[in-house]
């Protein structure tokens, strides 16, 4: 069994490698429209982080001889896939908007669309669940706690950066300001349901989202 929770770990690094592609194709494209990136002291300490904790999972197991448990097991890689979901639904959303960076990009629409009718920060939201759920698929519960601080705590810096631009360049606050950051209401998510037309709304604006 531990073969296989390293395979699947494999193949989460190579999803890793095939999304940072895809962000420096965007981000070039965001910077030749003459976007600004923000927030590279933090964005260094989430690189380092994020490299660190595959590597992590697949060590405390061998290390530590972690069991797998399916009642645990299974339902946290039903709560893995569903984050890949959600965070494949925002990435489709925000289209070439979407990287792993804070850009800003002055006189871009704010996207509604999408998973952000419901929420604010819904990549942010399936990192949190990845960074719990894929330790925990195979016990490596001192790796979920390690990396679920360090990234929460970076994750604060990374939001109040994102934001206070998306508030600077665009209507962000009027458009997004009553939206939930993380956690949907709801009668939030049956009004949207019940009204078509708000999934129609622009799609989203830069500063472009990140992981």
């Amino acid at each position: 069994m531990v073969s296989l929770y390293v395979v699947f770990l494999v193949l989460l690094g190579a999803e890793r490698v095939g999304e940072l592609l895809l962000s420096r194709r965007n981000v070039a494209w965001a910077l030749r429209r003459g976007g600004t990136e923000l927030g590279r002291r933090h964005f260094r300490w989430m690189v380092l982080l994020h490299a660190f904790f595959l590597p992590a999972c697949a060590l405390e197991v061998w290390a530590l001889d972690r069991p797998f448990i399916p009642a645990l097991g299974l339902p946290m890689l039903g709560a893995v896939l569903a984050a890949q979901g959600l965070r494949y639904w925002a990435v489709l959303t925000l289209g070439r908007r979407w990287s792993v960076r804070v850009i800003a990009l002055p006189g871009e629409p704010v996207v509604t669309g999408g998973p952000y009718r419901f929420i604010r920060h819904p990549n942010y939201l399936a990192v949190i669940l990845e960074g719990i759920a894929v330790p925990l698929v195979y016990t490596a519960w001192l790796t979920a706690l390690v990396f679920t601080v360090l990234n929460l705590s970076l994750l604060g810096l990374r939001i109040r950066c994102e934001e206070a631009a998306l508030s600077e360049h665009s209507d962000y606050r009027k458009r997004l300001g009553a939206v939930p950051r993380f956690a949907p209401s709801w009668p939030r998510i049956a009004r949207r349901a019940g009204d078509p037309d708000r999934g129609h709304e622009v799609p989203e604006s830069l500063p472009s989202r990140t992981k």
